[in-house]
């Protein structure tokens, strides 16, 4: 009894101690998840930094945080503050409409096939009722308020896990074979040697290949098209950039953003613009998903659409904004273990003749 009573208020203390540790570790699960992912992504970088700077760990370390925070933590930051103006300025949009009466169409909207002259008519309607269209507006008014007060705190949120993040893929990057080794004593003891290297193995290459292969892409096609954007004088480029980034994760996405953008040029009468806008589109921005992303695609392994789209959307919903770079990986990671698994032997089925189990 006296053993039991030991063993159970043994077991109570690790209970007591994992739950404690959870708790204070809970609100940087994001950050740490993503500092783990960009360490992982980039720990080639680091050990060729490492080796030209004669071994020294802590300065490359350094050096490869500063870069994470000016080529990845600098422009989400500068994004998240540029969709948050845009939503402020398109709630003010729709106070001044409503103090100064309705906006006649614009002519090229009759010309959108098939539904052109659905919406130009239902448009007039709406602006020869003046209570009607402020009726309208106002039922409009309150959703896109709780709605730029949600991304406005998302964006905060995110905004400061990945200022955490940038605190933390430091130590990963200085500290990375030390954490490697630990992982690798801990999958021993859990999975043995063999099976413990190749988990951890396939772990870093997955998260990788994930990595370059399809954020590298969206990367790749934001920055064009935001160039592009900017170019061309199209209002809000760097939101629209931003969206590029974000519909670059599905098929046929970029075109809707930079497709848009080039009907709006085409509607403000700059005939010009627009056949550029079109001619980068098609030639720019869309051919870095026929060009970059093979070659990305064929260094690591291809992720089905299914959960790319989940890990993008099921990473905002459980992490917020920052979730978009951790759900696709961990998705990644989900499948290959599985994959992993399933591909290795099992038991062989005992017999029931009384002879040796898998002979005939």
């Amino acid at each position: 009894m006296r053993q039991q009573l030991h063993h159970y208020a043994q077991l109570a203390a690790v209970v007591i101690l994992v739950v404690g540790c959870w708790a204070v570790l809970r609100p940087f699960v994001p950050a740490i998840l993503f500092a783990a992912v960009a360490g992982l992504a980039s720990w080639p970088l680091n050990l060729r930094l490492r080796r030209s700077l004669h071994g020294q760990a802590g300065p490359a370390a350094l050096v490869m945080t500063a870069l994470l925070v000016v080529l990845v933590i600098g422009p989400v930051t500068a994004l998240g503050f540029t969709l948050a103006d845009d939503l402020a300025g398109l709630v003010d949009r729709l106070r001044h409409l409503l103090d100064d009466g309705p906006v006649m169409p614009p002519a090229w909207l009759r010309d959108i096939p098939l539904v052109g002259g659905l919406l130009d008519d239902y448009w007039h309607r709406m602006a020869a009722s003046r209570e009607e269209f402020v009726g309208l507006l106002r039922s409009l008014m309150d959703p896109a308020r709780t709605v730029a007060v949600a991304v406005g705190k998302a964006l905060a949120a995110s905004l400061l896990q990945l200022t955490f993040a940038a605190f933390v893929v430091f130590f990963f990057y200085r500290d990375g074979e030390h954490m490697v080794q630990v992982a690798r004593r801990i999958l021993h003891k859990l999975a043995g040697h063999g099976l413990g290297d190749e988990l951890l193995a396939t772990t870093a290459s997955t998260v990788t290949g994930v990595v370059n292969g399809i954020f590298g892409t969206a990367l790749a096609q934001a920055a064009v098209a935001t160039i592009g954007f900017f170019i061309a004088g199209v209002p809000g480029a760097l939101a629209l950039g931003a969206l590029t980034f974000l519909f670059s994760l599905v098929p046929v996405g970029p075109p809707v953003i930079w497709g848009g953008a080039t009907i709006w040029l085409f509607g403000q009468g700059r005939v010009g613009w627009g056949v550029f806008m079109l001619l980068w589109g098609l030639f720019g921005i869309s051919s870095i998903d026929n060009i970059v992303k093979p070659y990305l695609i064929s260094r690591s392994a291809a992720l089905p659409l299914l959960l790319i789209v989940l890990g993008v959307f099921g990473g905002i919903v459980a992490f917020g904004f920052i979730g978009i770079f951790i759900g696709p990986p961990m998705l990644a990671v989900g499948l290959t273990l599985v994959q992993l698994w399933a591909a290795r032997p099992g038991p062989l089925p005992a017999r029931t003749d009384g002879g040796p189990p898998g002979t005939a």
